[in-house]
């Protein structure tokens, strides 16, 4: 069973800093692109970052050079580390594990954490 578990969420200053973790079980982590989503409320759920299986990454253009998304495959893990935070960054952050095996895509999601950047 594919588990995605988030955590390092919470509320922070603007300009502040804060470092999300996503611990996966249930897959082969090597094999999978991993992803950072995030949902504003009342709004629909977008890319924040995107980390391959061989380390290339691709970010949305609102978090370039503010963001950096990493992670250990020793470990079954990526993580976000997010810097020079602003109020519009405020949302539930999502894990995301995918990859594409015989035509088919294959997901899982975590279950969220909450960022709130506010003074």
């Amino acid at each position: 069973q594919v588990q995605l578990v988030e955590s390092g969420g919470g509320l922070v200053q603007p300009g502040g800093s804060l470092r999300l973790s996503c611990a996966a079980s249930g897959i082969i982590f090597g094999l999978y692109t991993m992803g950072w989503y995030r949902q504003a409320p009342g709004k629909q759920r977008d890319l924040v970052a995107t980390i391959t299986s061989g380390g290339n990454t691709n970010y949305a253009d609102s978090v370039k050079g503010r963001f950096t998304i990493s992670r250990d495959n020793g470990k079954n893990t990526v993580s976000l580390e997010m810097n020079s935070l602003k109020p519009e960054d405020t949302a539930v952050y999502y894990c995301k594990a995918a990859r594409t095996s015989w035509g088919r895509t294959l997901e899982s999601w975590g279950q969220g954490t909450q960022v709130t950047v506010s003074s």
